[in-house]
């Protein structure tokens, strides 16, 4: 009589994995960590803001046990900034020692030029990190440049980049790279062809209840369903900057710490400044909204 050996859910492992670091994942979440770990994919994760995609990527390199290397993208974000640059102090101290010797131009060259003198940005150290694969954040890719965009193309294609005065560079072990965008602006066919791709969204009540009891240690069960639905219903309304997850941990740990136990209008006003970011929202919200979300609750 032979026994089937029962193999076990991998995704299933991942999403155990980030719930025991207080993240909670969903099997869309832990399927796309999954492949983009063993196809050697980027992950594109794309969502509204607070939803928790920076965070994917900070949790899975605990989970990991990975050095995290995060970029940080803005307009006007250039190679300098995110891939290496030359010491040129160290540089130019260098050649004012070589001064007077008898080395040819070539050899103080070759030299000047080595490794040594090289200033690895974040895209660089991940392809260098030589213990482990890094997990490699780039951050609100969406803020950057057209061009910066294209330029990521080689190194998320083959793992490598191409530094004039020293070669190809190839990543000695290949990072988990994670892209996030909040969808400022439209990402390019080519990027999205070399990605994996996942959508977060605002969590339903029961996920969302969860990510509170795991992030607020302590809070009470009835302020943290009233919480819950609140902000659900406060995303409802037409507001500019609707409240992501984020706003919703920010305004527990806030009614928490003024010892509110339950949402009335004095709480709401004591609190609100911890969910609503936006002078025009905290206007539209109080004049109309409050007292029939009040009801709900």
């Amino acid at each position: 009589m032979t026994t089937s050996l029962i193999r076990p859910d991998p995704v299933a492992e991942i999403i155990d994995r980030l719930e025991a670091e207080s993240y909670i994942a969903d099997p869309s979440i832990g399927t796309a960590l999954y492949m983009a770990q063993h196809l050697g994919r980027p992950l594109l994760i794309e969502g509204r803001a607070g939803v928790g995609k920076t965070e994917v990527a900070r949790v899975m390199a605990t989970v990991l046990e990975a050095r995290l290397i995060r970029l940080q993208c803005y307009e006007g974000l250039d190679v300098s900034s995110a891939l290496y640059e030359w010491n040129y102090p160290r540089q130019l101290l260098r050649i004012r020692m070589e001064e007077g010797s008898d080395r040819t131009v070539q050899d103080r060259e070759r030299e000047i030029f080595g490794r040594e003198f090289l200033l690895e940005r974040p895209l660089l150290s991940a392809l260098c990190e030589p213990d482990r694969a890094p997990v490699l954040l780039i951050d609100e890719i969406d803020r950057a440049d057209e061009e910066f965009e294209a330029f990521l193309l080689e190194i998320l294609a083959d793992y490598q980049v191409t530094i004039p005065e020293l070669g190809t560079i190839t990543a000695l072990n290949v990072p988990l790279v994670i892209l996030t965008s909040n969808r400022t602006r439209s990402l390019s066919d080519a990027l999205r062809r070399r990605c994996l791709y996942l959508w977060i969204d605002y969590p339903d009540f029961e996920k969302e209840l969860r990510i509170v009891r795991a992030r607020v240690p302590g809070i009470g069960e009835r302020l943290a369903g009233q919480i819950v639905r609140f902000v659900a219903d406060v995303r409802d309304l037409d507001l500019e900057k609707a409240p992501g997850v984020s706003e919703t941990l920010d305004w527990a740990r806030a009614m928490m710490l003024m010892n509110f136990e339950g949402i009335d209008r004095d709480s709401v006003d004591a609190t609100v400044g911890a969910l609503i970011k936006d002078a025009d929202d905290l206007d539209d919200l109080r004049q109309g909204a409050l007292d029939r979300l009040l009801a709900r609750v």
